[in-house]
């Protein structure tokens, strides 16, 4: 229970999607593209990264079909495939529902602990004037 193998290797960056999106620079560079197609300079220069970097991580984007890239005169385009980050979407989907619980939990809390202690509301509401008052 609890074991890791050691001897186990790590996937590589480039064998699937998840493993690249595992790099934030690259989430950052996907969510970058994700509204048109735009050449490695405008990901440098929003992203504060140097531009050899980017070029590896839209390789690796690349590579696992994450991006799409292609060339205007000497320029380079990358754009985001949306259709192969459909697979990330559906899997992070699966967690929505026990997200939308923990919110939902954390409203019902709240709201009870208002119910409950109406009187404790009013006091930090008229603290809460009083200071606002002796301000002036």
């Amino acid at each position: 229970m609890g074991m890791y193998y050691l001897s186990m290797p790590r996937a590589a960056t480039t064998s699937d999607a998840f493993n690249a999106v595992a790099e934030p620079r690259r989430r950052d560079i996907l969510a970058f593209l994700a509204l048109e197609e735009r050449p490695v300079s405008d990901i440098v220069d929003a992203l504060s990264l140097e531009q050899p970097s980017v070029s590896k991580h839209l390789r690796v984007l690349r590579d696992v079909g994450l991006v799409h890239v292609r060339r205007d005169g000497r320029r380079m385009l990358y754009r985001t495939n949306a259709d192969a980050i459909r697979p990330l979407h559906d899997w992070t989907g699966t967690f929505e529902r026990f997200w939308r619980h923990q919110l939902s939990r954390i409203k019902e809390r709240a709201e009870a602990q208002m119910k409950r202690s109406p009187q404790s509301n009013q006091t930090s509401k008229r603290r809460n004037h009083d200071i606002d008052t002796s301000r002036n």
